[in-house]
């Protein structure tokens, strides 16, 4: 019986390890605090598109850490880091309303940060839209970023994308 306890024991320890291994793993490259008597703090991550894995979006916006929900707030910056290709490009949803590519949970009840990948054909541009799922002081926050194609790998496909459908 004591073997059997000591097994359950050490499978818990290393079950427990490497959960918190898992939550310390972050994407974030930065955290400000909003001062000394708040316990809100900015946080910025970097979040590559699992598409176009040549594009590196930073996200900021503001945890609460002893609130139940976080404010809506948040800033998009996406930058080309990386070779961005025609067959990235290939896989992407061409819609208008584009598709999601992160989400984060900004609350328990319901409220996410999304951001979504938008491409503009006729300017030849991925467009990242972050947007927070649930209205805040009479708005659904929202910030914009932009990524030109203009000398990437696919910049002449692109260039065919407009020329075949128009």
């Amino acid at each position: 019986m004591k073997i059997l306890s000591q097994h359950t024991f050490i499978k818990t320890t290393v079950i427990t390890i490497s959960l918190m291994g898992l939550l310390a793993c972050s994407d974030d490259v930065g955290k400000v605090s909003l001062g000394l008597f708040t316990t809100k703090d900015v946080v910025i991550q970097a979040q590559q598109d699992p598409i176009v894995t040549g594009v590196t979006c930073h996200i900021s916006h503001v945890e609460a850490n002893l609130d139940f929900s976080d404010p809506s707030d948040m800033s998009i910056a996406c930058r080309q880091t990386g070779p961005i290709t025609d067959i990235q490009l290939n896989k992407i949803d061409m819609s208008k309303n584009g598709e999601i590519v992160f989400t984060k949970s900004k609350s328990v009840l319901f409220k996410t940060l999304k951001v979504r990948r938008i491409y503009d054909k006729e300017h030849k541009s991925l467009i990242y839209l972050s947007y927070s799922t649930k209205e805040s002081s009479g708005s659904h926050h929202h910030s914009l970023s932009t990524v030109p194609l203009y000398k990437t790998q696919a910049w002449q496909w692109a260039n065919q994308q407009v020329l075949t459908n128009n």
